[in-house]
């Protein structure tokens, strides 16, 4: 852990600060490839964030390893505000998956922007056309069903641990990316996936794809006639009141207090954008930035979530390391 001044110092103000944070371009990280879900709201926020700053950002694309090599190169910046992370939900599981001893302990938060909503969906042609069909025939034949997701430990394979958890035994078959997960139900080489919405939308659009079922507890205002999983399955409750795939922005744990407040203020401006909602309002995201309004409340999610997921995982065999290492409390 970085033994660098920390954000809550009541030392005096850094020379950045005295000296009029930001004086140069600032660099926003995002640790997966170009044109996912991440990099789309990160590229919008960067560019609604300008205008408060008053300067340029650069978003740079730091994919592999599930993300740990772009958040280590955060980590390993200066804690001086010029380097930002937008993160997905991967760095709560880093230290349990050991992939990283890095996890959201060790940045700062400024915003937890939105959740982008997970959805079960299968081929047009397929037989099933409604999730009680699907979810009755993974009763009858338990671990026949196959399902894609995008590799151990992403959104998708959570959804399919938390299934398991619900008693519906599927096949996970692991591709190389969502993209490739959702071509195999494309190609029927399986009977569903869980892609995120903004990523499955040109699919729906274009009739390609039957979505039976919402991840989530409540329906989307873009799609009413689509039912929530928890309609369905009420018992899914416990593990859908708590957003699968939160993104967030963040700094380097010991960033000056005064920096941090700066960029959350900027931020905050930045979400009311009109350009901005209109994104999220237009891609269904869920505004987490309207329920996690202070460090305090981004934090318990944070606790929350990794609580959830990576005893999920950890249960199922998909992490080698406990999180009770981490003293990670065991979800309720």
């Amino acid at each position: 852990m970085s033994t660098e001044t920390p954000a809550n110092s009541n030392e005096g103000k850094s020379e950045t600060v005295k000296n009029g944070y930001p004086q140069r371009p600032i660099t926003m990280i995002v640790p997966y490839g170009a044109g996912g879900g991440t990099d789309t709201y990160g590229r919008m926020l960067a560019a609604q964030l300008e205008k408060h700053l008053g300067t340029p950002i650069t978003v740079t694309n730091q994919g592999g390893a599930s993300g740990s090599i772009g958040t280590k190169f955060v980590h390993d910046a200066s804690a001086d505000g010029y380097t930002l992370l937008f993160s997905a939900e991967t760095i709560g599981t880093y230290r349990t998956m050991g992939t990283s001893s890095l996890s959201y302990s060790n940045f700062i938060p400024i915003a937890v922007t939105v959740n982008d909503p997970k959805l079960v969906v299968v081929s047009k042609k397929s037989k099933y056309n409604t999730l009680q069909e699907l979810l009755e025939d993974m009763k009858k034949n338990p671990g026949k069903v196959t399902m894609s997701h995008s590799g151990p430990g992403g959104s998708g394979h959570n959804q399919g641990l938390i299934l398991k958890e619900l008693g519906y035994e599927v096949a996970m078959t692991a591709f190389d990316s969502g993209n490739n997960a959702l071509l195999g139900v494309l190609g029927e080489q399986v009977a569903f996936t869980n892609p995120n919405l903004s990523f499955a939308s040109g699919y729906i659009d274009s009739g390609d794809i039957k979505v039976l079922a919402v991840f989530a507890d409540e329906r989307l205002e873009k799609y009413p006639d689509i039912p929530a999983f928890t309609e369905i399955v009420p018992e899914a409750k416990k593990y859908l009141s708590i957003p699968l795939t939160p993104l967030s922005l963040l700094v380097k744990e010991g960033t000056p207090n005064e920096i941090v407040e700066m960029l959350r203020n900027a931020t905050k401006a930045a979400l009311e954008e009109k350009e901005w909602t209109e994104y999220v309002e237009t891609n269904s995201a869920e505004k987490l930035y309207e329920k996690y309004t202070d460090e305090n409340s981004m934090r318990k999610f944070f606790e929350n979530w990794e609580s959830m997921i990576c005893w999920l995982q950890y249960e199922n065999g998909v992490s080698n390391k406990s999180p009770q290492e981490f003293s990670i409390p065991k979800f309720q």
